[in-house]
Formats: structure tokens, sequence, C-alpha cells
């Protein structure tokens, strides 16, 4: 096994170890069956594996068992779920758009196993299929709609002057339910709920209930913040937790003006801090690297190097569903490469690229809380002098600029008042800390569970969140 960065602890550092070829090969193939025997049995028999390297190769036992998860249907299953929104797509067609690499599979066991989210990727990378979408009439219409009404609130925020403005409180409301006969009767169940951290466009928060009554809840300004709860199980009734909560959101607009921009203070804590990488996602690979020069030349001011990448990705970037992040092994690489990646996706590849070259940049996620449409959601920041901490939405400048026009750099700079925030790091130990690996290895938006003997995933639970506008 070989290291390929040392530096600080992170919680993914294991995953910057390399596996032994023989099981690289087996998994690059899809024998994970093999590959799985070969690691249990290093595992139970090589007494010199180190803290790290029985790390990695347990989390890849657990990495291949979720790839399979993601993948759930064969390929005459996959066929006819299509055929239910396009009656008439032969079996060619396809098989064709499986080599136009448009519908998502893997060969698992010998087998084509297909991406459970492949038809809206479909609509995403081949969009001419929409229109042959029995469907697509209804949903194209949302979409417009939508779009037109998030037009008009942006240039309401521009309209409304410089910095944070136009306040408004949202009421929300999270129950996670854990299924019957998940978790043995009476035994712990560990639930930690993201909870709104304190921050510059999200200011204040209120805890209006919680179930249980007993709880932890982490500092406000702590980087992955969550609310901590125990319960016993109801062995074969649902297991429920829920918090309701209010909280105050702002926009934020700025004119920019590149002249005025000043170079860093490179001994200060946020450069020091924010130029960093961390592996696995935000790395300083070779290909990166060359990528990210390329972008920004010789250019030299750091507002304008943030801009050309921001540009470059939402050009070359398609949008796409992803697989389950814990099943990367690099995002921002594996985005650059394929030019394809959701929110979370484009925005590491925005981070890596920025640190590249000398830009601090930052994560920031949670939820896009549009009443009217919301969901789970990443974006990013970045700082320059004497401005300090901008926002940068890629996924959404990318989205409105092709449909709505240059509207869509307003999300260069400038952020609305459709946020939710948790987190603004990836892959930050909760407190108290998680005893076996979270279910998102690099996020936390809808909740993480446990129980003494393993963590519980997906299919072990169901989440609802409601938020709707108070003021």
């Amino acid at each position: 096994m070989i290291y390929l960065f040392k530096g600080r602890r992170e919680m993914q550092e294991f995953m910057t170890i390399v596996l032994p070829k023989n099981i690289e090969l087996l998994i690059s193939r899809g024998e994970f069956n093999k590959a799985i025997k070969i690691i249990k049995n290093i595992l139970l028999s090589r007494k010199d594996l180190n803290p790290m390297e029985k790390k990695r190769l347990t989390y890849e036992i657990d990495r291949l068992i979720r790839i399979r998860y993601d993948h759930p249907y064969s390929f005459d299953e996959a066929l006819n779920i299509l055929r239910k929104e396009i009656p008439n797509i032969s079996e060619n067609e396809f098989k064709k758009l499986m080599e136009e690499r448009c519908i998502d599979y893997k060969i698992i066991e010998g087998e084509e196993r297909f991406y459970r989210r492949f038809i809206a990727n479909l609509f995403f990378l081949c969009p001419k299929y929409i229109e042959k979408s029995v469907k697509a009439k209804e949903r194209i219409r949302k979409r417009k709609e939508y779009r037109k009404k998030l037009v008009e609130t942006l240039n309401k925020i521009i309209l409304s002057g410089e910095g944070y403005r136009n306040s408004r409180i949202h009421k929300v409301k999270m129950t996670i339910k854990v299924k019957p006969n998940s978790v043995p009767e009476g035994e712990i169940i560990r639930c930690w709920i993201p909870f709104p951290r304190k921050c510059l466009l999200q200011p204040e928060w209120k805890l209006i209930s919680a179930y249980p009554s007993e709880y932890f809840l982490a500092p406000e300004d702590y980087l992955q913040r969550t609310i901590y709860f125990e319960q016993e199980s109801r062995g074969s009734k649902p297991t429920i937790f829920e918090i309701e909560y209010e909280y105050k959101v702002q926009s934020y607009y700025r004119k920019i003006s590149a002249d005025v921009i000043q170079e860093y203070d490179e001994n200060s804590r946020v450069f020091k801090e924010n130029v960093l990488e961390k592996p696995p996602h935000i790395s300083f690979t070779p290909y990166l690297t060359r990528l990210a020069w390329s972008i920004v030349g010789n250019e030299r001011n750091p507002y304008i190097k943030a801009m050309k990448i921001f540009k470059w990705i939402i050009k070359n970037i398609r949008y796409a569903y992803a697989y389950d992040y814990s099943t990367y092994l690099n995002i921002s690489e594996y985005v650059a490469r394929n030019k394809r990646g959701d929110c979370g996706m484009q925005g590491l590849l925005f981070i890596t690229l920025c640190r590249i070259v000398g830009v601090p940049a930052r994560w920031q996620s949670g939820w896009y809380a549009n009443p009217e449409s919301y969901g789970m959601h990443d974006w990013t920041q970045f700082y320059v002098e004497p401005y300090g901490w901008l926002y940068a939405d890629p996924s959404f400048a990318n989205s409105l600029t092709k449909t709505m026009g240059e509207i869509g750099m307003f999300y260069f700079g400038n952020i609305d008042y459709y946020r939710l925030i948790f987190n603004n790091d990836i892959s930050v130990q909760f407190t108290p800390e998680k005893k076996y690996f979270r279910s998102d290895m690099i996020d936390s938006q809808r909740g993480e569970l446990e129980w003494n003997e393993e963590n519980l995933y997906y299919d072990k639970w169901d989440y609802e969140m409601k938020i709707e506008l108070k003021v």
C-alpha cells in the first residue's frame, strides 16, 4: 500500500491509501465478490496492517456494497422503466444511449446494472429526449415558470442595494423514521440531524421543539453542525426523531470592481486554511493542476482567476445527478475528466481549481430553501481583498446561464435568500463523533444514524423535510 499524502489528519485521510493492485483490477472489472473476499482475508491474516490501512480496506467493502445499492436495475428492468417515460424506445436505441454515456450503468459481476436515477440523467445529458417523454410537458412548464420567478427574485435583490439584505424567517420541520426491524428492540439508536449554523447569511436561529427531549446541540459555528439524539429502538415499530426550528436568512449582493482587488496576506489564517489540499476530493493532482493553470493563464488578479474558473465550469460541465458521494475516489478530478456533475461536485471542482491557483475557497451547503421548491444543495465561497468572502454557485449559474442568459452570473459573487446552511466544510467529524463510517462521508444534509453494531444506511430509514416562510 502507498501513501499519497501526508498532512493534517482528516476524516477521510485513510482514502489516500492506494489499494493492492490485484484488488483494484478486480474492482475495475466489476468482480466485487472476489475483491471483497480478498479484502476480508487480508484483514484476518495480516497482523502488520496499521489502523489507517485497516480502515481503508474495511471501507472498501462498504463502498462496493453502496455502489451495488446505487445500481439496482438489470437491463430488462431499466428498459421497461424507461418505456413508461418513452413508450416507443427500442432496445437498439437504448443500447446506443448506453454507448453514448447518456444512460448510467456499471458492469457488476458480469451483468449490466443501471443507476437508480438513470432516467433523470438521460434528460440532463441528452436533453433532446425530454421531448419524447410522455410526462415531460408539465415538467418543462413548471421548470420554465420556476426559472422566471427566480430571475424576478434576483432582479429584486439587485435593485434592493448592496450587502446583506431582504431578511426573512423560515420555519423548518425535519423528521427521521427508522424503519421497523432495522435495529433490535431496546438497542440504542444514535442520530445526528443537521442544524443551522450561525453565519453572516444566516445570523439567527431558534429551536422550537425536539424529540426526544434530551439532545446535544453542536456549537453554532461548528463547521458541520448537528443536533444529536439517543433513543431506544422500537423494534417492529418505526423509531422517530424530530426537530422544529426557525432561522433568519438574507440575500447578498455586491458590485465588485476588479481594479481594487488587493494581494493576499499569505500569512493570514484565512489564506493559509483555505488554499490547502483536503484529500481525497480536494487534491492538487497533476491533471487538475494543469487544468487550473490552463484556465487562468498568466492572470494575477484573484477575482478574475476565480471568475475564469467559474465560467469554465458553467461552459464545460453538464449537470447530472451523482452516485452516492462516498463511492467516488476523487470527486473534483472525476468531474473535470467526465465533464459532468451535480451541485456539490461542481462546487468541489471550483474549490480545488481556485486553491491550486492561490485563491482561497471553501464549501457551503445545506438546502435550497425556497418554500415553493426545496431540496438538498451545495455551493461555495471564495475570498478576495478588500471584499472578504463572496459566494459562488456554479450549478445554479450553469442552469440559468444556459436558459435565461447573463443573469446566471449573479451567482458569481452573490447569493439569493433561499438558503439553509448546515455546513462550511466537507468531511468534518461530528460532535460527538460517529463510531462507524457515515452514510455521507463528505456532506451533512439529511441525517446520520447508527447503533452498536453498524451504521444505518439510507435503506434503513426515511426522512421528511418541511420548509415554510414565516415572515
